[in-house]
């Protein structure tokens, strides 16, 4: 756990949909709070797995694609890229392209770079890339920038009501 890591207990004034949905799943979590930098280099994923002082592949970001014109969610380590075919196949799909930034952010109720797999205005279809079940604790947006969460592979999963494919590349 990084030194800035904090258990919520209660949510607390102004919490984000992800957590509220994480406390009343009742999911053990940690959250990470960081002071986002607009003028980072990194990408947002990359930016918050240095600043919460984990290492890249247990950090995760929440990406948006179209398969065969249905929105998608797709969970993959912030070092990775998506494939996209790999997504479509695993959804089920014959076609997957990236949403545009503006569907996204209506279908999510987030805006890019604080896009959560948790607490979406929508519950949309979900994949998390497998490499997920490798870790005790994975990190995923808290539902802003500068806020990321911790919780078990499994609880993310069933939290998103997800199922696990291999959808990352290098």
């Amino acid at each position: 756990m990084s030194k800035n890591a904090k258990k919520v207990a209660k949510s607390p004034h102004g919490a984000t949909p992800a957590i509220v949905a994480l406390e009343k799943a009742g999911i053990a979590h940690t959250v990470h709070p960081y002071e986002h930098d607009p003028l980072s280099d990194l990408g947002y994923g990359l930016e918050a797995a240095q600043a919460i002082g984990i290492e890249p592949p247990r950090v995760f970001k929440t990406l948006m694609a179209a398969v065969d014109a249905h929105l998608v969610v797709a969970v993959v380590p912030v070092d990775r890229t998506l494939d996209l075919k790999a997504l479509a196949h695993a959804a089920g799909g014959k076609k997957a392209v990236m949403a545009e930034q503006a569907d996204a952010e209506r279908a999510t109720g987030y805006v890019v770079g604080g896009i959560s797999p948790l607490g979406q205005r929508t519950a949309h279809t979900t994949i998390i890339d497998d490499s997920a079940l490798g870790f005790d604790t994975v990190y995923v947006s808290g539902g802003r920038r500068g806020l990321d969460v911790g919780l078990a592979p499994s609880d993310l999963v069933a939290a998103t009501r997800a199922t696990t494919a291999p959808i990352a590349r290098d």
